[in-house]
């Protein structure tokens, strides 16, 4: 880990210009994250996973007309939680933000769910709530904000433990790198039993316990048997304030997947829905080819720190299905 080290927030708006907003549902048990930035920003994404859903992640291949977005949603609520962009783009349109078009300003906001249908909470509403959600956690943005049981992670559950929101940050060279993950995997964060995370070998300090790697474990045991296809999913955003090309951002996109396949075991299944983003909002210096191998290694640490934070930091709730990390080793 030389010459790396966490911002001073230790969250993916160490970058200059990013914010974070949750909106949350306690009786639905469900929630929405956005990423918005003061300007525009370049994006780009990678799915491995074999479930996913998504919204306008088309426009983000590099051969395509649009080369910046304008936030990126991360919902729970399976393809109910793509209306949670729908909320944001209101919220931006109010603002007078959007890819301008025939004189109109039309908001550029691809989002991605999580599965989180089926852990408790009460999922018989009449009008879908997440276009609100996606609003509220838009108006609420902030520099700021809490992990675990918040926003896309509200709901979110592992193989053996409460899921969440978690998010980290290096300081490389010139450049600052974050993540944002929603974490609901059909695998576990932990090692056998339990406490150890599997992302253990990249932490810092004692972000999420500071306990080490697990003297032994089995990484071949699966803790689970028979899943409904569909029913997982992580998801997540890298970011870092270099200046990227749409191309270059979707090969970081692909290299921070290596940061899930560190802190979740067994990741990008058939059921797992696994998506990164990339944002790079330019502030920052171009790298070289061998700086980009750099960015491509930080955001994956980054990613795997924040997958263990996001279950580290979930708190328990009426009607949860599963046990919090804390509740269960602390």
């Amino acid at each position: 880990m030389t010459g790396m080290r966490p911002g001073p927030r230790n969250l993916v708006t160490d970058l200059a210009g990013l914010r974070v907003g949750n909106a949350s549902d306690a009786r639905i048990k469900t929630g929405t994250t956005v990423l918005v930035a003061d300007a525009p920003f370049t994006a780009g994404v990678h799915v491995m996973g074999g479930a996913p859903g998504t919204r306008e992640t088309d426009l983000l291949a590099p051969d395509k007309l649009v080369q910046e977005v304008d936030a990126l949603v991360l919902s729970g609520g399976s393809a109910f939680g793509l209306d949670a962009a729908s909320g944001v783009i209101d919220g931006l349109r109010a603002m007078g933000r959007g890819f301008l078009t025939k004189g109109m300003l039309v908001p550029i906001v691809p989002g991605a769910i999580l599965f989180d249908l089926a852990n408790g909470g009460a999922k018989d509403w009449d009008e879908n709530p997440y276009k609100h959600l996606g609003r509220v956690a838009f108006d609420c943005a902030a520099e700021n904000f809490e992990l675990g049981s918040v926003g896309a992670g509200t709901g979110a559950t592992t193989a053996t433990l409460k899921g969440g929101l978690g998010s980290a940050s290096l300081i490389v060279d010139a450049m600052t790198v974050g993540a944002l993950a929603a974490v609901n995997p059909l695998g576990t964060v932990v090692a056998g039993e339990g406490p150890h995370f599997w992302a253990a070998p990249f932490e810092f300090g004692d972000e999420f316990g500071g306990l080490g790697s697990a003297s032994s474990h089995d990484p071949g045991g699966l803790p689970f048997r028979n899943p409904d296809p569909g029913t997982a999913t992580t998801i997540a955003i890298v970011a870092t304030d270099a200046t990227l090309t749409q191309a270059q951002a979707t090969r970081l996109a692909t290299a921070a997947h290596d940061g899930m396949a560190r802190a979740i075991l067994p990741s990008h299944t058939p059921f797992d829905g696994d998506l990164v983003f990339a944002a790079a909002t330019g502030t920052g210096p171009a790298p070289d080819l061998f700086g980009q191998a750099i960015l491509g290694h930080a955001a994956s640490v980054c990613l795997a720190r924040a997958i263990a934070r996001a279950v580290y930091e979930a708190t328990p709730a009426a009607g949860d299905i599963l046990p919090t990390w804390r509740e269960k080793f602390s």
